[in-house]
């Protein structure tokens, strides 16, 4: 292995990645960045790699150029992350979710397997998420890789589709793919729609912070960095055909962590306004990461007190 396609690279957990890779493995290998610069990317994201990959714009979705993109650059395996995430959008906009994470992905893989050839070893991971198993209530046990899929958004929907052409591309052409399921993520360069950035950004101005509901809606929440961990694990010592699920152990409501914010940043909790639920709305995530941890011996390394101070300062200190 020593060309890496990431898409979505500039992206939130993508650009992480890369980060992450460069700092570790230097030049051994190859990077590139496959991304198409929606709203939620950003190439500022890259700048402590600057210089130590190459770029390439593209859609998934535009299976000859994605082909075009892997012979050009010998690509030896795929990371994919480039995905729309943000649940509340797809509620407005579900179609658009569809084409872009079932159609890009199977374009994506299709496209790996025109160029790699049916039972190649290069190696194809899949990073999803833990939505795809529906939600839980009090009392129930943590989500395992072996529970049946029930997404309950559009959002999730897709994703659980997108994981469904993965894993029939492995068992029906033989192909070395890999499939993470994460929880909640956080950290740096999460784009501020999301509920940790938009909590900050909103407490640091001393305006109203929007909750949707009671803010008893609980998430695992795993720090940014401890997952793009997981995935090179994964990259290099996953079992072929497997899931992966990857939690954080740190299950939190939605208030908590905004009161946690708050409490950080010294804001009063009058600043919380709780606001009409979102549609759906999933009560509850919990991952159980004991395979991951079993198997390759990757477990989580930071607390969500840790992580979201870490965080907090990070976006406090940046220019909005």
């Amino acid at each position: 292995m020593k060309n890496i396609l990431i898409t979505g690279g500039a992206g939130f957990i993508g650009s992480n990645f890369v980060n992450m890779m460069v700092e570790k493995y230097g030049d051994k290998y190859t990077y590139v960045v496959y991304d198409k610069l929606t709203y939620a990317a950003n190439m500022d994201n890259l700048k402590e790699s600057e210089g130590k990959y190459e770029f390439v714009k593209g859609d998934i979705c535009d299976l000859d150029f994605v082909v075009d993109t892997l012979k050009k650059y010998e690509i030896d395996a795929v990371v994919h992350f480039a995905a729309e995430s943000h649940v509340d959008n797809s509620i407005k906009r579900p179609l658009t979710f569809t084409e872009n994470n079932v159609m890009g992905t199977h374009s994506l893989i299709e496209a790996c397997k025109r160029y790699w050839g049916e039972g190649s070893e290069n190696r194809f991971v899949h990073v999803s998420t833990d939505e795809v198993y529906g939600t839980l209530k009090d009392g129930d046990s943590m989500f395992t890789e072996t529970l049946p899929l029930k997404p309950n958004s559009p959002y999730s929907a897709s994703k659980a589709g997108s994981d469904l052409v993965v894993r029939a591309y492995g068992e029906t052409f033989n192909m070395n793919v890999c499939i993470t399921r994460c929880s909640n993520n956080y950290g740096p360069n999460q784009h501020e729609e999301k509920l940790i950035p938009l909590m900050i950004k909103k407490a640091k101005a001393g305006e109203k912070l929007p909750v949707y509901g009671t803010g008893n809606n609980i998430r695992d929440w795993l720090f940014v960095k401890d997952h793009c961990s997981a995935i090179d694990t994964v990259l290099h010592s996953g079992k072929k055909g497997e899931v992966y699920n990857v939690g954080g152990n740190n299950e939190k409501t939605n208030l908590e962590i905004v009161k946690l914010i708050l409490k950080t940043l010294g804001k009063s909790e009058d600043l919380i306004s709780f606001v009409e639920d979102r549609k759906g709305h999933d009560y509850r995530y919990a991952i159980d990461s004991s395979k991951i941890k079993r198997e390759l011996g990757w477990e989580p390394s930071v607390t969500v007190e840790e992580g979201l101070a870490y965080t907090i300062n990070w976006y406090a200190n940046r220019e909005y």
